[in-house]
């Protein structure tokens, strides 16, 4: 397994000089107490952090998993270390409510430090990411007495957190859920029902557990209408905040997976187990939302950090493994080959991963500044942030995790066949970048939200919006015309795509499920390509002599004339409507 590197000059180029985050923190009273001195001391913190705590447990952690026993179950050798390590860094309250000890971080900045933790260690991650989400959401939506009482236990790490949704007969469909909450005459509700899937539903990692379950009451509403969010401690807490003993929560079993093996995925039942109701009466889908969005961003940076990781160790493997000659003449004349890094189809995959790689934390960071902007912003421009936050998160769940995957694989065919081999470290990012593309909404679902609820039932206002500021940048840089004029003919190919499938929809009910997954994914290359434009412009502004700029623009030209081209191609996808997925009956699927 590559030992992981930090992409700081990266990050600190993005952050800084493309997106000049410290002028939109200084104009906004919620986000002025952090500047580039700050954001720069918790990048190099964090970067510490992944190299030295996060990576050197990876590849063990995988091969020892997690282990069950009778309900208990114990992480890997050097997890709980580490847990301890990062939680007493305070880093689980990074973007917390200060009221709590949290931090307050402006999420452009804390998205790259997940970045980091992820391509240090997924798995190990993924039990603070949890954790975070649950914090975030009971200081959404939690009545004070819930918020005191719990969030500054779960800042500081000392209690942990998860969220519990799916049951086995309801995955994406909620509204099916039958774990119930029957009232008590002190406030509190007695929770019965078993939950699937449930990342950190146990471990040995903290003192407690918070699980944030949705349930429905009696005679509530049928269908998603009728869902509630409770808080269910692990263990009782009492009035003092001591724990006594256990509350009636169990951990089934584990999951056997395809990755993430140091992850507990877990059967979580319920049995009786004393919860607190979170936000109003049949209101918990919309307080889990908070949770849901949250993750769902945290996802698709899942995705960046195990390509960013893959691009790491295929860069430096490409470098280093001799084979053949260069087409153009002997470059190694020392050696009995060349290093690989010389053949134009191993740049081709190289050039494909850091496309994917660059573009996609630059999308993390605008993503996060319209989170930043519709939380601390005023009037116009917090409304339109707001906006854009529900169009770019599918986008940002689904299209960061798929081409997270692609960059994993190029990784592995970069190795050739030490690729497949467990040592080397690429067969596990790609077994770990896999299921990113499957929960907190597969990407088949990410794509339907985004057709339907965020362009179509939205009259395709904000998608509107974003093409809008697209173009305003093209014309701002129309001098760059290798650079926006490709981007000019995406931006127009999205919009003529979003006025069909405005019409299409009116004519065909199968029509924006039918077209959805090609409609993100042509949304998705138009949007990077931004991205790319947005990087390139700023490093033609700098030394020219500079290597690392260089690459920047030539990386930026390589993805207009290579892949924004497939945009389009997926434009034709949609085009061919529902017809050809419809048209065969489901006896015509049998070829046995």
């Amino acid at each position: 397994m590559p030992d992981y590197r930090a992409p700081l000059k990266d990050m600190q180029f993005i952050l800084h000089d493309v997106f000049e985050a410290e002028s939109q923190w200084q104009n906004m009273e919620g986000t002025s107490h952090c500047d580039r001195d700050t954001a720069d001391a918790i990048l190099g913190e964090g970067a510490k952090l992944a190299a030295e705590v996060c990576s050197p447990i990876n590849r063990s952690g995988d091969e020892e998993g997690v282990s069950w026993n009778d309900g208990v179950v114990t992480t890997p050798k050097g997890f709980k270390e580490a847990w301890v390590q990062i939680a007493e860094g305070g880093w689980l309250g990074l973007s917390g409510n200060p009221e709590y000890g949290g931090m307050d971080m402006p999420k452009m900045l804390t998205g790259l430090f997940e970045e980091m933790m992820y391509g240090g260690n997924l798995s190990l991650f993924l039990y603070q990411s949890l954790t975070m989400g649950a914090a975030l959401t009971v200081n959404a939506h939690g009545s004070d007495e819930l918020k005191s009482k719990y969030v500054p236990k779960l800042y500081s790490g000392q209690w942990a957190g998860s969220m519990c949704l799916t049951e086995p007969h309801s995955g994406t469909d909620l509204g099916i859920i039958r774990t119930k909450a029957e009232p008590n005459a002190d406030g509190s509700y007695q929770i019965t029902g078993s939950k699937i899937f449930i990342t950190g539903g146990e471990h040995d990692l903290a003192e407690n557990i918070i699980h944030l379950v949705l349930a429905k009451l009696p005679d509530s509403p049928a269908g998603s209408k009728g869902i509630s969010l409770f808080l269910v401690p692990k263990i009782t807490v009492n009035e003092d905040d001591s724990l006594s003993g256990p509350n009636g929560v169990s951990c089934g079993s584990t999951e056997h997976k395809m990755g993430i093996h140091a992850s507990a995925t877990c059967v979580m039942n319920f049995d009786d187990a004393k919860g607190w109701l979170i936000g109003e009466p049949n209101q918990g889908l919309a307080c889990m939302f908070t949770m849901m969005n949250y993750e769902r961003l945290s996802v698709g940076i899942q995705g960046l950090g195990c390509g960013a990781a893959a691009y790491q160790g295929s860069l430096d493997y490409a470098r280093e493994r001799l084979q053949g000659r260069a087409a153009t003449g002997v470059t190694n004349p020392d050696g009995p080959a060349d290093p690989i890094i010389v053949h134009p189809d191993v740049r081709r995959m190289l050039l494909t991963q850091r496309a994917y790689v660059e573009a996609g934390r630059a999308f993390g960071v605008h993503v996060g500044q319209q989170l930043d902007i519709s939380k601390h912003g005023e009037g116009e421009a917090k409304t339109r942030a707001a906006g854009q936050v529900q169009l770019l998160t599918p986008i940002a769940k689904a299209f960061m995790t798929d081409k997270g995957l692609e960059g994993a694989l190029h990784g592995q065919l970069i190795f050739g066949g030490h690729g497949y081999l467990r040592e080397w470290g690429m067969e596990q990012l790609v077994r770990d970048a896999r299921i990113a593309q499957i929960y907190e909404g597969t990407n088949g679902v990410q794509a339907n939200d985004l057709a339907g609820r965020k362009v179509v039932f939205n009259g395709g206002k904000d998608m509107a919006s974003m093409i809008a500021e697209i173009r305003q940048f093209c014309s701002d840089n129309a001098s760059l015309a290798d650079l926006v004029e490709p981007l000019g003919k995406a931006v127009d190919n999205l919009e003529e795509l979003t006025n069909w499938l405005l019409a299409a929809a009116k004519e065909d009910r199968n029509a924006i499920n039918a077209s959805a997954v090609d409609f993100l994914n042509a949304a998705g290359y138009t949007v990077y390509g931004w991205m790319w434009a947005k990087m390139a412009a700023v490093a033609l502004k700098g030394d020219a002599g500079n290597a690392y700029l260089k690459g920047k623009v030539e990386t930026a030209r390589f993805y207009m004339q290579r892949i924004l081209p497939n945009a389009f191609s997926a434009a034709e996808q949609v085009r061919a409507g529902s017809q050809p997925l419809m048209a065969i009956e489901d006896e015509g699927f049998d070829v046995f």
